[in-house]
C-alpha cells in the first residue's frame, strides 16, 4: 500500500523506519546503510541514488502501572516422548551418548583435538556411543584473569554434566588463568551434580605426547561404561530446545522463524524448555516480547540485560545498531529494529516468557527461557548448550553451516531456492509457506522431525560431520573509555636504529664473533610452499580446517599428484569477521589477514567466506585491491553460495591443482640474510642472561641485513640487558602496526592491544 512521507513502515505491526518521501506500492524500499552495503558487494542491478526511508524505533518504556500478567499458552498431555538417554542426579536425559574432551582453556584446545582424533572410530566399535568430540574453545589463555572469566567457568560446567555427555575429560595446561582447579570449584560451589557424570582432570603441562597418553588410558576405561547406556521413551519435560538464528533474511520473520516458535510452542506445552537468546538481536521488539511475560519481575530482567548489553557494547564506542551483518543487509534486513522483529518471532505471541537467564546458566525449571547472550550464532549457542539444551532449532537464511559437536542441530531455511542450492546441509523448508502451504502443516512436520532427532535419527549437520565451538569472547574494557586522549599517530614503518658498530656494541662484541656479512650470513632454501586457506570469518573457520585436512590427506595419498607441489596445506581458523565493528578493530582485522595472504611462505591461497559475513569475498577484494594486489592471483570460494561444503571442497581442491602447474615464486633458490624476518616472542619477563642473548641475535641479524620485530608489550623492552645492548635511546612508540606488513629491513616494534602470547604471535607472523 502507499506509505505517506513521515509515515512509519511497519513489520509485524512493529515500525522500523519513517519514509523520507511518499511511498508507492512495488517501490524499492532502502535505507542509507542498505545502499552503502550494496555498493560494497558488486551486484549486478542499478542501485537507486538516495535512501527512501530513515531508521526508526520506537524507544521502550515499561509502564508498571499498567502491567498486567501474562498467560502461558495451555498445557496439553497426549503422552509424547522421545527415545533419549535418561541420566542421574537431575541432568535429564539426553538425546546423544558421546565422550567429551574439553579444554579448560584455549591452551588445551590442540590437546583435545588430538586426544578426540585418536578415537575416531569409537562409533563404529561401540553402538551406544556417538563418538568422541573435542570441545575447542579460544578462551581463557592469556596471561591475566579474562573479563569474561565467570561466562566461561559456567558454559565450562554446563557442558561437563549436560544430558548428552556419558564421560568427561577435562584438560589444561597447568598455569593459566582459566584451568582446572578453579572449573573443579565452580562446579562443586554451584552444586553441578558432577559425581553423577564419570570424569577426571588432566593437566598436559608435563609433555604433550605423555599426557597423550595417560588421557587416552583414562578414556579408554570408559569406553565400556558408556556403551552400557540404552535409550528409553522420555517425556517432553526432558526435551530443551535451543532457538537460534544465523545468516538471517528478509523471510527469516516470516517463515523460518514463525516455525521454529511453533515448535517451541509444542514443547512448553507438554512441560518441556526453550530458550531464546541474543540479547542484541532483540533490541527493538521489546513490545513484542515483553507482551506477554509472567511478571514484573521476569519483564524487569529482561529490560536490564538489555540495557547491560548496549552499555557495554559504548564502552567500546559502538552500539547495538550496527548489528546486521553483510550478508544480512545484502537479503533485506535493512536495520536491527526489522532484524529482531523477525528474531522475535521465534516466541509465539501465545507463548509467555516465563523465565530470563544469565549466560550459560542452567534451566532447572520448564518453561520459556531468554538468555542473555551476544548475536554471534556460536557464541550463543555455547551458552544455550551449557544451559542443557538437548536440540537445537537453527533458522538460516543465507544457508548458516553449522553444527554443535554433542547436540544435534536442525536447520531450517527460509526459503525454497537456498534450501535446493544446500540441500545436503539443511534439515527443513521452511520456505514453503511463502508458496502456501500452512504454518499449522508445516509445524507438524518439524516437530515431528524435532522428535525423531532428538531420538537418534542424524541430522543434516551430523551426517557432514562438521561442528564448531565458540565461548562468548573476553572483552578488553570495564567502563566507558576516556575520551579527550590525542590519537596515537600510525607507525611509519621505519625501523629504530642500533647503536653504531662503533659504539658500545661493537665494544662488548664477542672477539671471536665477526660480524656476519649480508651475503653469506645465514644461507638457506625457502622450503615452505603453503597451500594456505584463509577463511574470512569465524563461521567460515572450521569447514576451512576440513578443507586443509582433506588437501593434506589427497596429497600424502599420491605423492605425484599436482597437490604435492605445496609442501603442506594449512587453514588458519580464528574469532574474527562475523561482528559487525568497524575502525581500527576492522582495520586490524583485515591487515592481519592480508599479511598472511602475502606472506612469503605461502605458496597459493584461497579465501573461504561462509556467505552472510560483513567481512565477505567482496570486501576482501576490495581490500587487496587497495594494496595493489592482483586479486587474480588468490582463489575465492564461498560455503553458501557454492553450495555447501561437498561444492566447496571440491571447487578448492580443483583450484589447488590448477594452480600447481603454474610456476613457483620460490624456485628453491638460496637466500641470504636480507630475506630473514624474526619476531621475538616472550611470555613474562624474561631473566638478564636471556635478554642478553636475544639483543645479540637481534644485533647479528640486523647487521646482516635481516629484520627483528618484538611487540611493543615485550618484557625485553623493559629489560635493560635489552635495550641498553641495542639502542642509545630507549624507544618509545612502535614503528609497525599490529600485523602490518614489512616494506624495511632493521628492528621495529609492533603496536599491540594484547598481552594474550596467541595473538601476538598472530600479529607477529602477519
Amino acid at each position: 500500500q502507499s506509505i505517506p512521507a513521515g509515515a512509519p513502515l511497519l513489520s509485524w505491526g512493529l515500525p522500523f523506519g519513517l519514509a523520507l518521501r511518499p511511498l508507492t506500492p512495488g517501490e524499492y524500499v532502502c535505507n542509507a546503510s542498505i545502499l552503502d552495503a550494496l555498493r560494497g558487494r558488486h551486484v549486478d542491478f542499478p542501485l537507486p541514488m538516495v535512501p527512501n526511508f530513515r531508521d526508526h524505533r520506537i524507544d521502550f518504556n515499561l509502564d508498571e502501572r499498567s502491567f498486567r500478567p501474562g498467560a502461558q499458552v495451555s498445557p496439553l498431555s497426549d503422552g509424547r516422548t522421545f527415545d533419549g538417554y535418561p541420566r542421574e542426579g537431575g541432568r535429564g536425559a539426553g538425546t546423544r551418548n558421546f565422550i567429551a574432551v574439553i579444554g579448560a582453556s584455549s591452551r588445551a584446545a590442540g590437546y583435545a583435538r588430538e586426544l578426540a582424533r585418536r578415537f575416531s572410530d569409537a562409533p563404529s566399535r561401540y553402538s551406544q556411543i556417538d563418538g568422541v568430540v573435542p570441545v575447542a574453545h579460544t578462551e581463557g589463555g592469556g596471561l591475566h584473569r579474562p573479563n569474561n572469566l565467570e561466562f566461561v567457568l559456567r558454559t565450562l560446567a554446563g557442558f561437563m554434566v549436560h544430558p548428552n555427555i556419558g564421560a568427561v575429560l577435562a584438560v589444561d595446561a597447568g598455569d593459566e588463568p582459566i584451568n582446572n582447579a578453579l572449573l573443579l570449584e565452580y562446579l562443586r560451589k554451584h552444586d553441578y551434580p558432577i559425581d553423577t557424570v564419570p570424569h577426571a582432570f588432566l593437566s598436559s603441562g608435563n609433555g604433550f605426547e605423555a599426557a597423550l597418553a595417560e588421557g587416552e588410558k583414562i578414556m579408554r576405561g570408559w569406553l565400556e561404561t558408556v556403551n552400557r547406556a540404552r535409550r528409553a521413551p522420555q517425556a517432553l519435560d526432558h526435551l530443551k530446545v535451543s532457538l537460534q538464528c544465523g545468516g538471517s533474511d528478509a523471510f527469516s520473520g516470516v517463515s523460518g522463524n514463525p516455525l521454529a516458535g511453533w515448535v517451541a510452542r509444542e514443547v512448553v506445552r507438554r512441560g518441556g524448555a526453550s530458550n531464546l537468546a541474543e540479547t542484541d538481536e532483540l533490541i527493538g521488539a521489546e513490545p513484542y516480547v515483553l507482551a506477554n511475560v509472567r511478571d514484573l519481575d521476569t519483564a524487569r530482567a529482561f529490560l536490564r540485560l538489555r540495557d547491560r548489553f548496549q552499555e557495554r557494547a559504548g564502552w567500546h564506542g559502538t552500539t547495538a545498531e550496527g548489528n546486521p551483518s553483510g550478508g544480512n543487509r545484502l537479503r533485506g534486513l535493512y536495520n536491527i529494529i526489522i532484524k529482531s522483529i523477525g528474531a522475535a518471532r521465534k516466541k509465539p505471541p501465545e507463548v509467555r516468557l516465563d523465565h530470563v537467564i544469565e549466560y550459560g546458566e542452567r534451566m532447572l525449571r520448564p518453561g520459556f527461557h531468554f538468555m542473555d547472550s551476544p548475536g554471534n550464532d556460536l557464541e550463543s549457542v555455547a551458552g544455550q548448550v551449557a544451559s542443557g539444551c538437548n536440540l537445537i532449532l537453527f533458522t538460516t537464511g543465507n544457508g548458516s553451516i553449522t553444527n554443535f559437536p554433542f547436540v544435534p542441530t536442525l536447520k531450517i531455511m527460509t526459503h525454497s531456492g537456498r534450501f535446493r542450492l544446500l540441500s545436503h546441509e539443511m534439515d527443513f523448508n521452511a520456505g514453503r509457506f511463502l508458496e502456501g502451504a500452512s504454518m499449522e502443516d508445516l509445524g507438524g512436520e518439524a516437530f515431528e522431525l524435532a522428535l525423531q532427532t532428538a531420538s537418534g535419527q542424524r541430522g543434516a549437520g551430523e551426517r557432514t560431520g562438521q561442528s564448531q565451538v565458540q565461548i562468548w569472547r573476553d572483552w578488553p574494557l570495564q567502563g566507558p573509555v576516556t575520551s579527550g586522549a590525542p590519537a596515537r599517530p600510525a607507525p611509519a614503518g621505519v625501523p629504530i636504529p642500533l647503536i653504531p658498530s662503533g659504539g658500545t656494541m661493537s665494544a662488548e662484541s664477542d672477539p671471536g664473533d665477526p660480524a656476519p656479512t649480508r651475503q653469506s650470513a645465514f644461507p638457506s632454501r625457502a622450503r615452505d610452499r603453503i597451500g594456505l586457506i584463509v577463511p574470512t570469518s569465524l563461521c567460515a573457520g572450521q569447514v576451512a580446517r576440513v578443507i586443509a585436512e582433506e588437501l593434506q590427506k589427497r596429497r600424502g595419498a599420491t605423492p605425484d599428484s599436482p597437490l604435492a607441489r605445496a609442501e603442506r596445506f594449512v587453514a588458519l581458523p580464528h574469532t574474527e569477521g562475523c561482528g559487525v565493528s568497524g575502525g581500527e578493530s576492522e582495520d586490524l582485522y583485515f591487515r592481519t589477514l592480508s599479511g598472511y595472504l602475502r606472506h612469503p611462505s605461502v605458496w597459493r591461497a584461497v579465501l573461504l567466506e561462509h556467505g552472510c559475513e560483513k567481512t565477505h569475498l567482496d570486501a576482501f577484494r576490495d581490500h587487496l585491491r587497495g594494496l595493489g594486489e592482483n586479486v587474480n592471483r588468490f582463489g575465492w570460494a564461498s560455503i553458501q553460495l557454492d553450495g555447501g561444503l561437498a561444492n566447496v571442497t571440491r571447487k578448492v581442491t580443483d583450484w589447488f591443482a590448477d594452480q600447481a602447474g603454474l610456476e613457483s615464486p620460490f624456485g628453491g633458490r638460496v637466500r641470504g640474510s636480507d630475506d630473514l624476518r624474526v619476531g621475538f616472542l616472550v611470555v613474562g619477563e624474561p631473566p638478564a642472561w636471556l635478554a642478553d642473548a636475544f639483543a645479540r641475535a637481534a644485533e647479528r641479524i640486523v647487521r646482516a641485513g635481516g629484520t627483528v620485530v618484538v611487540h611493543e608489550l615485550s618484557g625485553l623492552l623493559r629489560s635493560p640487558a635489552f635495550v641498553d645492548r641495542l639502542f642509545q635511546v630507549r624507544p618509545k612508540e612502535p614503528t609497525l602496526a599490529y600485523g602490518q606488513f614489512l616494506a624495511s629491513a632493521g628492528f621495529h616494534i609492533m603496536e599491540s592491544p594484547t598481552d594474550h602470547p596467541v595473538e601476538n604471535l598472530t600479529g607477529l607472523c602477519a
